[in-house]
């Protein structure tokens, strides 16, 4: 029963999302439009093209977790990707305000759910597969195939550009009609005759990225190896929508990571605090590592985390696992509980710790008396991790949601 209604539930949306597009007169036939799929950098790509869209002098709109933007008219955001409806009439304003061009955050259930059946894309970047929205999907595999009918869909004249140093990656593109095209950081093949966009690392610290792009020197402040891939895939979009590469390369360095992306600042005491939306193992571990890559010898690094009530279980006690192995100290809390006691959420969090690791770990289901007992702890040269909300300002407790901003409470703190 459960299958027949989702079936049922799939072809409604579909349903949906063709009659508005008739309704609004098709405008996605009159934009240029980019989506952006995989379970993490959606919003960090999304957003960086918006705004070297921008500064190129194009009008264009943005369509994310984060924000919804209209020629730089930014409008809340409620789902990474909205409904077939809400969708086509944002599609419709941007025409009205002159929009040429839009990228776009693509989310699994948007894709298994048909919300964007109908758009015209022009191109779809692939960044990266992990363990995440089980919940939903029931197992990896058909995870993968609702990441997989993006590809599917994208127009012969459309580009397909896929991180090839990932699992999934180059498997993405067997069997689509688009133009393919992949990029990477290690020495990598790629399919039949497509443009390889090939990165390399020159120096990478808490100043920021000195990359090497097609032997072409890149700097940025973004921070983070997978900052990095984030750089890489945006560059080579710009390339492929035939962007002016000198100055996409001069803007590169200017630019700023969304709200929520590995944010920071460093207190009057010497502390450095990085507030990041990485809520899914793959971006824990990717974000630790990466802090770990650019410490200074001696700093200890402090994790705040929890995992959302209500989704799914099974990433919980290897979120733990992974904060409580690469932080020197761990501070397990709530994230979002919403229907779920926090208390059981993070004793599920701690299944798997060692002994060695419950040495690192305190556990606090207070957010806020959490971030206090980091602040608390952490000295001068240390580095404070707030993990899981990033740019959210709320807590989602028994259905009520209660303003809670971790960068704010972070700067409160520190005054």
């Amino acid at each position: 029963m459960k299958s027949i209604s989702k079936k049922l539930k799939t072809i409604w949306w579909r349903g949906k999302s063709v009659g508005a597009m008739y309704y609004y007169g098709h405008p996605t036939r009159k934009l240029k439009i980019v989506g952006v799929t995989g379970t993490n950098g959606k919003t960090t790509t999304a957003t960086l093209l918006y705004r070297i869209a921008t500064a190129l002098g194009y009008k264009a709109g943005l369509v994310s977790t984060v924000e919804n933007i209209i020629v730089k008219e930014a409008k809340p955001a409620i789902h990474t990707t909205p409904d077939s409806i809400t969708l086509t009439r944002l599609f419709s304003e941007m025409v009205e305000n002159g929009c040429e061009y839009v990228f776009m955050e693509v989310s699994s259930h948007a894709l298994d759910q048909g919300r964007v059946r109908g758009v015209n894309f022009v191109g779809g970047i692939f960044t990266n597969l992990t363990h995440d929205h089980l919940d939903y999907h029931k197992n990896f595999e058909n995870y993968f195939a609702a990441k997989k009918k993006f590809f599917q869909m994208l127009p012969r004249p459309a580009f397909a550009l896929t991180n090839a140093d990932d699992e999934y990656g180059l498997k993405m593109l067997q069997g689509i009609q688009a133009n393919k095209f992949s990029y990477g950081f290690s020495p990598i093949l790629g399919i039949g005759e497509e443009v390889l966009f090939q990165g390399e690392i020159k120096k990478l610290d808490f100043d920021g990225l000195e990359l090497s792009f097609n032997d072409i020197p890149i700097k940025s402040k973004l921070l983070g190896k997978f900052n990095a891939y984030n750089l890489l895939s945006v560059w080579s979009a710009c390339s492929l929508l035939g962007f002016d590469m000198d100055k996409v390369n001069k803007i590169l360095e200017t630019i700023e990571p969304p709200a929520g992306r590995f944010q920071h600042f460093t207190s009057e005491s010497g502390v450095l605090v990085v507030v990041d939306y990485a809520h899914t193992p793959d971006a824990l571990e990717k974000i630790l590592l990466a802090i770990r890559e650019i410490r200074k010898e001696n700093s200890k690094i402090i994790s705040v985390f929890g995992c959302g009530g209500d989704r799914d279980p099974m990433k919980r006690k290897i979120m733990g696992k992974i904060g409580a192995t690469l932080s020197d100290f761990a501070i397990f809390t709530s994230d979002n509980p919403r229907s779920e006691d926090p208390e059981k959420i993070i004793e599920q969090m701690k299944e798997g710790l060692s002994i060695e690791d419950f040495k690192k770990v305190k556990t606090n289901a207070n957010r806020y008396e959490a971030i206090a007992e980091a602040v608390k702890l952490a000295q001068k040269g240390d580095i404070i991790l707030c993990a899981g909300k990033g740019h959210e300002d709320y807590q989602e407790i028994k259905g009520v949601k209660h303003h809670f901003d971790d960068m704010e409470e972070f700067k409160k703190l520190y005054e």
